[in-house]
């Protein structure tokens, strides 16, 4: 099992996300509708050494793949961690293709009447493995002959399966992924203490897990308490997001508190200019190694 780089760059600020400011979101999506702008970006990321991209699997992000499988030795270290699903792009489909027409656009490339006939089968007898198993292959699509190390089942999926105690999905997922693609299953949740109660009662051993973990307890839902008990408590390979709580902490006091954290291995981020890239990757410089120290 590979360890996770410390530092993971995120996708929200290129398709219009702040949990803070709709006003700063919408100059985000219109500054990043050129996708020379979002690759500008990620090459100013990748410069600065931050070499894993955490990325929903929207339409455009397709384009980013076409661009780094178009020149391997620039991107010979460059890796993907797809988040999937991305509901819209499935839902937007059907209105311009309808269903066949959706189908055979996602369909992974073994065959569009081999994926349909499974997803049909998949339906009539309601084997939710086939169904599951079908979304992820078409998801990949777009990143084949790239390296993918983790792949993540996206928040709004999990968080839903875990309400509605759905819980094999979990273990079918992470038992594909795996076979499949020889990646790491991942799990982005709102709820890490429930979530990992789950994981652990479906048998997925020290899963990689990403949740909100700040300062303030920004959207940690379960409670503050809770997630610090599971830091110290639970194995797990925790992934930290949202760790500025949408600007709400200034980044080095975000940075030096999370560091401190136990069992933190990655950092996700967004950021849209390498100065604020740089600082990130400054201080997580700084402020990990001691507490690495601290801990040991």
């Amino acid at each position: 099992m590979d360890q996770l780089d410390r530092l993971l760059f995120g996708d929200n600020q290129f398709f219009g996300v702040n949990h803070m400011s709709e006003e700063k979101a919408r100059a985000q999506a219109m500054r990043f509708q050129d996708i020379k702008a979002v690759i500008k970006v990620l090459d100013n990321a990748y410069d600065e050494g931050v070499k894993s991209f955490m990325c929903t699997t929207h339409d455009r992000i397709a384009q980013v793949c076409d661009h780094m499988r178009a020149d391997p030795v620039r991107y010979k270290d460059f890796k993907f961690m797809p988040c999937m699903p991305y509901a819209h792009k499935y839902a937007n489909a059907v209105t311009e293709d309808g269903i066949m027409g959706a189908l055979r656009r996602f369909t992974p490339d073994e065959g569009f009447l081999n994926a349909a006939l499974r997803g049909g089968k998949a339906l009539a007898t309601k084997d939710i493995e086939g169904i599951i198993t079908l979304l992820v292959d078409a998801e990949m699509k777009m990143f084949a002959g790239l390296n993918t190390p983790v792949i993540f089942l996206q928040n709004v999926v999990v968080d839903l399966l875990l309400g509605l105690g759905f819980k094999d999905a979990f273990s079918i997922f992470a038992n594909h992924v795996r076979k499949r693609y020889n990646a790491e299953p991942g799990f982005i949740t709102m709820n890490l203490p429930m979530l990992l109660d789950v994981l652990e009662e479906q048998g997925i051993d020290n899963p990689i897990v990403c949740s909100n973990i700040n300062k303030v307890g920004f959207r940690m839902s379960g409670g503050f308490d809770a997630y610090q008990s599971a830091l110290r408590d639970r194995k797990f390979r925790a992934i930290a997001m949202s760790v500025f709580a949408s600007g709400a902490i200034a980044p080095e006091e975000a940075i030096e508190w999370v560091c401190q954290q136990p069992n933190i291995e990655a950092i996700v981020f967004g950021a849209s200019s390498r100065g604020n890239i740089r600082n990130t990757r400054e201080l997580v410089d700084r402020y990990w190694p001691a507490a690495q120290e601290q801990a040991s």
